[in-house]
This record gives structure tokens, C-alpha cells and sequence, in this order.
């Protein structure tokens, strides 16, 4: 059973149709929308602000949601995949996103919807990264606008995990 604990007088809220891996860790003011997915070693940290996921949303192995006392929250809209390793701080993600492995994304930084996040990039603080389109390097930058196909493979992702979660239960 995952853990799951209260901290602040904050209990996360966990939608019944949420899978949570074993040892996935949920901790404070958290909100899991409905068919979020939450996989192993990954760390959903409420602890010093609040963490908002929408439904659809799988946060992969590794993951780290976290934010910053007293300064930034984190949103996270519905159908957003998270990958392994990614680190996503105190920043708001709208809804259709891929966030790719090891990318980081800093406070206050706003991924629009229907955008990537190429594996190992670096949004720096405050980054507004534009809707559909492609984001890579360090600092990352846009390289490109998202296509059709691109659209299509974020909408696949978020809608398989919830299918491997199924495998688990």
C-alpha cells in the first residue's frame, strides 16, 4: 500500500478510482483527480503547499511533485503524463501535456496546454512555455510546434496508463 499521510492538518484526497503503486508516497495538501495514476518511487510532496492533479494524470516512476512554502503551488491539469524521473516544482501544467524523463520544471513556470517537454530539459522559473509546441534543452527553449501525430501520442499515453494500472489490481 502506497503511503499516504497527513501533514499540517492535511490529508490528500484521493479519488477511489486513483491507482497508487506500492511504495508511491502522497503526502498533505494533495487532490488526485479521477484515474490519476501514481507509480513507483514517485513522490506527490504537499507538505508546504498545495498540489493539484486533474484526472487522467499519471505521474511515473520516480516522479517528484513538489512546491514551495508560502511561494508557489503546483497545478496539474487532466491528461498529463509525467515520466520517470521528471521533477515538477511549484509550477502550473494545463491539460494534454507530456512532461519527458528527467525533465525538470521550475517555480512559477507555465506549460500550455497541449505542449511537450522533451526528456531532460529545463524550464527555468517563470518560463511560459507556449500552447502545442516543443520545448528541449538546457535552459530549454521551443524547437518546434507539436503536430497532429505528436497530439495523438499525448492523448495515448495519458489514456494507457490508466489500462497498466489494471494490470496491477
Amino acid at each position: 500500500m502506497a503511503l499516504i499521510k497527513s501533514v499540517r492538518g492535511y490529508t490528500p484526497q484521493i479519488h477511489d478510482s486513483c491507482f497508487l503503486a506500492e511504495n508511491a508516497t502522497i503526502v498533505g495538501e494533495v487532490s488526485l483527480g479521477a484515474n490519476c495514476t501514481v507509480w513507483f518511487n514517485a513522490v506527490v510532496r504537499g507538505d508546504v503547499h498545495s498540489i493539484r492533479i486533474g484526472e487522467n494524470t499519471n505521474i511515473q516512476d520516480g516522479a517528484i511533485i513538489h512546491c514551495t512554502y508560502q511561494k508557489a503551488k503546483t497545478v496539474i491539469g487532466k491528461n498529463v503524463s509525467i515520466a520517470h524521473g521528471a521533477i515538477v516544482h511549484g509550477c502550473t501544467v494545463e491539460d494534454n501535456v507530456l512532461i519527458g524523463m528527467g525533465a525538470i520544471i521550475m517555480d512559477d513556470a507555465v506549460i500550455r496546454k497541449g505542449s511537450v517537454i522533451a526528456a531532460g530539459a529545463i524550464i527555468l522559473p517563470g518560463t511560459i512555455v507556449e500552447e502545442n509546441s516543443i520545448y528541449a534543452g538546457v535552459p530549454a527553449v521551443k524547437v518546434k510546434d507539436t503536430s497532429d501525430k505528436m497530439h495523438e501520442v499525448i492523448a495515448r499515453t495519458a489514456k494507457n496508463y490508466p489500462m497498466y494500472a489494471e494490470w496491477y489490481k
